[in-house]
């Protein structure tokens, strides 16, 4: 029987909210109307440095896009994905080579093998869950 992933408990997961001060969103859309600027307009709110990953923009919500996070300028302390779960696993070979401490997939981006992996390699895993919504229900 292979391992199971299992997310953070909710007491792990305030810290890691604690904790985080810049996250990288791949897949951060330049559209109001979609989720990924929804949620990182209101992590902008709360006081996260948000930097786009998405290599179709320039910038979004007042910050320069970067089309991979092979190309980001400065180390981040999470990961935001906003992809479909089949673009999980490169992610997460990416973040192991720039050594990313956390990475959080939000709601139904799902991969358990990567998020495995990338467990594996010591970086702390949230997965098929929204950033915005535990952080209202943990900090607020």
């Amino acid at each position: 029987m292979s391992p199971h992933f299992t997310n953070p408990s909710a007491d792990e997961i305030r810290i890691l909210l604690q904790q985080i001060k810049t996250i990288a969103v791949v897949g951060l859309s330049a559209s109001p109307n979609r989720p990924s600027y929804g949620v990182s307009k209101a992590l902008q709110g709360f006081g996260y440095r948000i930097i786009p990953v998405n290599p179709v923009v320039s910038d979004v919500l007042g910050e320069k896009a970067y089309p991979s996070l092979r190309d980001l300028p400065e180390p981040v302390d999470l990961v935001d994905v906003f992809r479909e779960s089949s673009h999980v696993a490169g992610i997460v070979e990416e973040c192991i080579a720039l050594k990313v401490p956390a990475l959080w997939l939000q709601d139904g981006v799902v991969d358990e093998t990567a998020a495995l992996r990338a467990r594996g390699a010591g970086i702390t895993v949230v997965m098929d869950r929204c950033i915005y919504r535990d952080y209202v229900r943990l900090m607020l």
